[in-house]
């Protein structure tokens, strides 16, 4: 974790309110603080930077810009590039994951979230024990 209070830095990317709800609640933890939240690609290019979350959780189905095209802006972004980026999202087809992994996430969380299980996927890919 890279906050001085040593807190993980959590920042969301999803189109959906009740999505973002879920993950507000799946990440409720002492040790877990959400940074921030975008509805869109747009907002999130320009709140990353800013933030600089330990970690990202991006929705690939996004209005305008998709998340595979928000990850290649991330990635080319000396600010961004080496934030963890893990795809939030409904597509669970064999094709879909491989397109996902061969974009650069770090790693691959499904929709509908089990919260126990999407806290300890975020931490896994952070390298932490849950």
């Amino acid at each position: 974790m890279s906050s001085i209070d040593g807190k993980l830095r959590v920042m969301l990317v999803d189109d959906h309110a009740l999505v973002r709800s879920a993950v507000r609640q799946a990440i409720a933890a002492p040790d877990v603080e959400l940074v921030g939240e975008a509805a869109n690609a747009q907002e999130a290019l320009a709140l990353a930077p800013v933030l600089r979350p330990d970690i990202l959780l991006l929705d690939i189905d996004l209005p305008g810009m998709n998340g595979i095209d928000a990850l290649g802006v991330l990635r080319a972004n000396a600010a961004t590039a080496k934030i963890p980026v893990i795809a939030v999202t409904a597509s669970v087809m064999q094709q879909d994951r491989k397109l996902i992994t061969e974009a650069g996430f770090d790693g691959y969380i499904g929709k509908p979230i089990n919260l126990k299980e999407f806290l300890a996927t975020v931490r896994k890919w952070l390298g932490e024990d849950s």
